[in-house]
């Protein structure tokens, strides 16, 4: 059984949260399942009756309580109700700006490890600028809050003057995190699900084409995308062991998120130094293996996934024009690269990592040969 990732999204009541949530779901397939935890403070539901009117397929909520406090109890039974009645893709926690993201998230881990049924994916906190309510101060506690933050969203900052947005970031900076916690600013409560979600199986199909859903909206966005391909007709798999050093490298304020797919003859490991998951008890003969990379805010995993049948559309069509010093094979039409990447970095960070994939060796064939590597920037 795979893994359902899940999204913490943090921040006070009124910060955009919810509709920050709703804007992520067209950008996501129709057939995927996205479940929602809500966790706030009161008695009428009012924000869960506009999640399930916009085809979140299911909602859970815990009221007149505090999550990560005298709530956390019954998180267990809310994510066992939505993992068992609704059999999500992914589930969104939606928490009131009270509560406090480290335990939340340690009670996620531990989860995770006892059941086997649950990976944390990310900690988002929404920060409304118009009416700043979010780390105001420099205590103990928000330095805490902020540091077991993935991604601070800054929201409604186009109803403010250019000064208090910087009164915003400058109020973030002085906590003094190390390293920083990085910041995105949202376009109207929207922000793009390559920062927000990584990758799984249910997601992973539509990696191989033109990230073209970077184009096809109205938004300008926060972040710049590279396009990474290994070809190679030898089928000798990635070297993992490269490619794990190069995922230690990032830090979470340069890139918010590494997400593709690869071949391998070795087991990858992921950053908690576990073994890769699976998500098929059916995945063919042993020997090369075909994984799903998800990289977020510093942490990464691999799931072993089945390769693509006849009926199936491949992840990438092996037509990308490779860029290399060295010949190669082509791939016969409708088959793999031998590695897949999607790399989305914060704005101007992008040439440097495309410099760095191009000419650090990590991203390389286990056995030594020659493939065609293509690092392109698609947005």
């Amino acid at each position: 059984m795979t893994p359902i990732p899940i999204t913490i999204i943090t921040g006070f009541l009124g910060s955009g949260k919810t509709t920050l949530i709703l804007n992520l779901i067209p950008q996501l397939p129709k057939s995927y399942k996205l479940a929602l935890l809500k966790n706030e403070f009161g008695d009428v539901a009012i924000d869960s009756q506009l999640a399930s009117s916009q085809a979140i397929s299911g909602v859970q909520e815990l009221l007149n309580g505090c999550i990560c406090c005298n709530l956390v109890g019954q998180l267990s039974d809310a994510l066992e109700a939505l993992a068992n009645e609704i059999l999500p893709d992914r589930i969104v926690i939606e928490t009131s700006g009270s509560a406090f993201p480290a335990t939340l998230a340690m009670e996620v881990n531990r989860l995770s490890r006892s059941t086997g049924k649950y990976v944390l994916d990310g900690v988002m906190s929404v920060i409304d600028v118009e009416n700043w309510k979010g780390y105001e101060d420099t205590s103990i506690t928000a330095k805490m809050q902020a540091r077991y933050t993935d991604l601070i969203v800054l929201n409604k900052w186009e109803l403010v003057t250019e000064r208090r947005l910087e009164d915003a970031e400058d109020a973030i900076l002085a906590l003094e995190v190390d390293p920083p916690t990085p910041r995105s600013k949202s376009d109207k409560g929207w922000v793009d699900k390559d920062i927000v979600f990584g990758l799984d199986a249910k997601l992973a199909k539509g990696i191989g084409k033109t990230s073209g859903h970077h184009h096809d909206h109205e938004h300008s966005s926060e972040v710049e995308v590279l396009s990474v391909t290994l070809i190679s007709a030898s089928k000798a798999g990635v070297d993992v062991e490269k490619l794990q050093t190069l995922l230690e490298e990032p830090t979470k304020d340069a890139v918010y998120r590494i997400k593709g797919i690869l071949y391998s003859s070795m087991t990858p490991k992921s950053s908690d130094g576990s073994a890769s998951t699976t998500s098929s008890s059916t995945l063919g003969p042993p020997g090369r293996s075909r994984y799903i990379l998800n990289w977020a805010f510093g942490r990464w995993t691999f799931t072993q996934v089945p390769p693509p049948s006849a009926s199936t559309t491949p992840l990438a069509s092996g037509t990308a024009t490779p860029v290399s010093s060295g010949q190669s094979t082509p791939l016969p039409q409708g088959e793999e690269p031998e590695l897949r990447l999607t790399v989305v970095t914060a704005k101007y960070e992008s040439n440097m990592w495309k410099k760095r994939i191009e000419s650090s060796g990590l991203v390389a064939l286990k056995d030594g040969s020659d493939g065609a590597l293509t690092v392109q920037k698609i947005a």
